[in-house]
């Protein structure tokens, strides 16, 4: 009896978030006609497709205790650079997406290593993280870059029916694809457990024999992919890359996850709750669509 309260008492957090959620879609449902349609679900991780990758970045390094202020810009400049490639350089896409990818691994990479070894608060790093490629978004254009290439606009427009008359973009099976696999690897795996470990107690992860270092090194890492991740999503949802995009995101990106039932502390939370609350800041804008007062 005491396990099973404990085990309430562990997912009460992920179970309020998810009670939140089906209670604002019942609030819409009943208030608003057409907002039963499965099309406005399917809509909501259409249109927030890239702040689920996001936020699902942001949930390990919250779990690991630490933070990240440069997924904002970080999208914003993968837009842009994207845009560049593409437009001014006539870059392909096989090399484009990769590339991308690679800089966000890497840039992640970096953040995470001077944080452990230079023993630097996070905030620090990736304020200036922030600030850097903020910045390099207007040192490479000033304007935004309408992306016209034949491979963005055909994944751009592609709508994949699900049943009648309701479908999804692509964008919503990558997020599907990293949410599972973000759900696997947090849950179900050594890295996953060494983690929340980290953002338990560093100090009893380390003298458990944990890899600290690798582990918080690869939560900025993983980050950091996610944030390029989410920034080619957002590049081919927008077809235009643009410095100003995703001004103040991190901070959206945050409150899913807090929203989500992960504690700032770190330790606490699950990537499903971040889903979810992604989903109920999505609703509540789209309630007050419906209401015709945005």
């Amino acid at each position: 009896m005491k396990r099973a309260l404990h085990l309430d008492r562990k997912f009460l957090p992920l179970l309020v978030t998810v009670g939140l959620f089906v209670g604002l879609y019942l609030y819409g449902m009943v208030q608003y006609r057409g907002f039963a349609s499965p099309q406005v679900f399917f809509n909501l991780l259409i249109d927030n497709a890239f702040l689920i990758i996001t936020s699902i970045g942001m949930t390990f390094v919250i779990l690991a205790g630490g933070i990240d202020l440069s997924v904002g810009a970080m999208i914003a400049f993968t837009t842009v650079f994207s845009a560049f490639m593409l437009e001014d350089l006539g870059w392909s896409p096989v090399v484009v997406i990769p590339a991308i990818l690679l800089f966000g691994v890497l840039f992640g990479g970096a953040m995470g290593s001077i944080i452990h070894f230079f023993k630097v608060q996070p905030f620090i790093v990736t304020l200036a993280g922030m600030f850097f490629a903020r910045g390099m978004c207007f040192v490479i254009s000033t304007d935004a870059i309408t992306i016209s290439n034949p491979f963005y606009r055909a994944v751009a427009l592609y709508r994949l029916p699900i049943f009648g008359k309701s479908f999804i973009s692509i964008n919503v099976v990558i997020v599907l694809v990293v949410l599972a696999v973000a759900i696997y690897l947090a849950h179900f795996t050594r890295f996953g457990r060494t983690v929340y470990a980290i953002g338990g107690n560093e100090q009893s992860a380390l003298l458990m024999g944990l890899p600290v270092a690798r582990t918080k090194i690869l939560v900025y890492t993983l980050n950091g992919f996610c944030s390029a991740l989410a920034g080619l999503v957002f590049s081919i949802y927008m077809l235009s890359g643009y410095g100003l995009y995703t001004n103040g995101l991190e901070l959206e990106a945050i409150a899913s996850v807090v929203i989500g039932g992960t504690m700032l502390t770190g330790g606490v939370g699950y990537v499903v709750g971040t889903l979810f609350g992604v989903l109920i800041q999505g609703l509540i804008q789209t309630i007050i669509m419906f209401q015709g007062t945005l």
